[in-house]
């Protein structure tokens, strides 16, 4: 599915079930990966996640764009467009859009730690997801240096 397709599923889905057009640009975001879909405020546009399409299939992201639309529809009728808002529960009940997304199985969201600190003096070990300065910052435990690790990708920590 490329971006013309997604577009007029989407202006099928809104037509289908809110009774009014979708008239602004969808698109798939191949960067997308901590939700499956976004509705932009200023421009009324929506992405949505690429990666999630592939990875649950049509009928999981159409209850994304059902969400997204609801937040398309509402905002534009100036009632309330935001996730606490009654009218936004209510109208994603009613049209059968889903609340919160599913994670994706991403293979970088698995690997967690990246770098580890080790204490000189007590051997007092730290895990981290960045890599840090290890000249600014002495162990926690006994004052002492500390020395930064990286550590292997393939390797299960």
């Amino acid at each position: 599915m490329d971006d013309k397709q997604l577009q007029s599923w989407i202006e099928q889905i809104s037509l289908q079930f809110f009774g009014r057009p979708f008239l602004h640009k969808a698109t798939f975001n191949r960067r997308l990966r901590a939700t499956g879909g976004r509705y932009f405020i200023k421009s009324h546009n929506i992405d949505i996640s690429w990666q999630y399409y592939h990875q649950f299939g049509k009928e999981e992201t159409e209850k994304v764009i059902k969400h997204e639309l609801c937040h398309y529809h509402l905002h534009l009728l100036n009632r309330g467009y935001k996730h606490r808002d009654a009218d936004f529960k209510q109208l994603l009940k009613e049209v059968g859009g889903t609340r919160y997304c599913r994670p994706l199985n991403d293979a970088r969201a698995k690997k967690a730690y990246r770098y580890q600190l080790t204490c000189l003096k007590c051997g007092t070990t730290y895990l981290r997801k960045r890599k840090m300065d290890v000249s600014k910052y002495v162990c926690g435990k006994c004052k002492g240096k500390l020395k930064l690790i990286p550590l292997d990708y393939n390797q299960k920590t």
